[in-house]
């Protein structure tokens, strides 16, 4: 079950305001990453719609929606708000449907905006609902979640879950600008905070062996929210984020490389019910789980996943995996938005620091990797 948000933790620092740019041609977008972000000079230029709605959660929208609503009606903006319940149980069509019901009974056009304040839940179904209201409306994403800060407010995946699959219905639609404001963590509960540590470390995985070095010597100081590494993490991430969508924004290639432990987290999700497992901790053993296969191809030693549990369990993160069965497994997996011409693909690591996208995998192997409780102890 999701934890309600907690007294907030210190997690201020002065230090320069970091950009970063997604590369897209006429829909290329900043993202703005620091602390206590300056919202008429970060946000007010990106709002070019009068209208502006706010599609927050009944656990953010307390702590921070009244500071939006005041700067965007003091620079003379029609500002309305649609208050969601929080939680992955609520990631439905019936939620995006209340979106659409706050546009229409304030009578929003076509020029209004959109802004999403919250996790990547909120950032999911607002985008869904800005992507197909009057055909596409701005949208603007504010993540209050390290997670969402990091992976689901950048690049333009939106949509919500269906009980035979997550993420199975949605669109593509980009934001104009994300504000990756790190004071916003400060009432993340220590779980949520480890969720969004894991796909941090899928980054590392998949691409960037030195950010793995540094993420194993700075850990503890992550869990402990150390402002400015967390913000130096926040940034290394979207950095390989934004390269990767710029490169491949519809996930034709290099994209699914982002998908390390998802298709194995998603099946958990979906057996475990959603919410029952945040989705970091979800990835987190799916991961592990890929790391496994890895091993059991010949591409990674144990030592290597090994390597990968410690780092996961510095994080706080779950390492074993629950009781599915392997077969319940395979048909979950089989359900997954990665599965193409009736083949699964998994992204799996053929060294570490370096994934790669395959169908090429025996069948057997998987079948065992699915059935090892503990990935990186038990025998291969």
């Amino acid at each position: 079950m999701n934890e309600p948000m907690i007294q907030a933790k210190a997690i201020s620092a002065t230090y320069p305001v970091q950009t970063l740019n997604v590369a897209l041609n006429e829909r290329s977008y900043p993202i703005f990453i620091g602390s206590d972000l300056s919202l008429t000079e970060h946000l007010l230029p990106y709002v070019h719609g009068r209208q502006v709605m706010i599609v927050s959660n009944t656990v953010v929208a307390p702590l921070y929606l009244a500071r939006y609503v005041d700067v965007l009606q003091s620079a003379g903006k029609i500002v309305a708000q649609c208050i969601l319940p929080d939680g992955e149980s609520f990631k439905t069509l019936d939620s995006v449907n209340l979106i659409f019901d706050a546009l229409m009974q304030h009578r929003f056009n076509r020029d209004c905006v959109v802004l999403a304040l919250g996790g990547g839940v909120v950032g999911d179904m607002a985008g869904f609902a800005a992507a197909s209201f009057q055909r596409g409306v701005d949208f603007i994403q504010v993540p209050t979640t390290l997670l969402s800060q990091v992976d689901s407010s950048v690049g333009g995946k939106t949509g919500v879950n269906h009980p035979l699959g997550k993420n199975m219905i949605g669109a593509f639609k980009q934001p104009k600008l994300v504000l990756a404001d790190m004071s916003l963590l400060s009432t993340l509960t220590d779980r949520e905070l480890s969720a969004g540590l894991a796909e941090v470390i899928k980054y590392a995985l998949i691409s960037d062996l030195p950010f793995l070095d540094w993420l194993e010597v700075h850990i503890g100081q992550l869990v402990a929210r150390d402002p400015i590494l967390l913000s130096e993490a926040v940034f290394r991430s979207c950095q390989h984020k934004a390269r990767i969508v710029a490169a491949d924004e519809h996930e034709q290639g290099e994209r699914a490389l982002l998908n390390l432990g998802h298709t194995f987290g998603h099946a958990i999700e979906s057996f475990m019910g959603y919410g029952a497992w945040l989705h970091g901790e979800a990835v987190a053993v799916g991961m592990l789980m890929a790391a496994d296969l890895s091993l059991r191809l010949g591409w990674l030693k144990k030592m290597d996943v090994m390597r990968i549990r410690n780092l996961l369990i510095a994080a706080k993160l779950p390492v074993i995996v629950p009781e599915i069965g392997s077969d319940v497994f395979l048909r979950l997996m089989g359900q997954d938005k990665k599965v193409l011409d009736g083949q699964l693909r998994l992204v799996l690591l053929s060294e570490m620091g370096r994934g790669i996208i395959t169908r090429d995998f025996d069948l057997q192997l998987l079948l065992q990797t699915l059935q090892n409780k503990n990935p990186g102890l038990e025998a291969v």
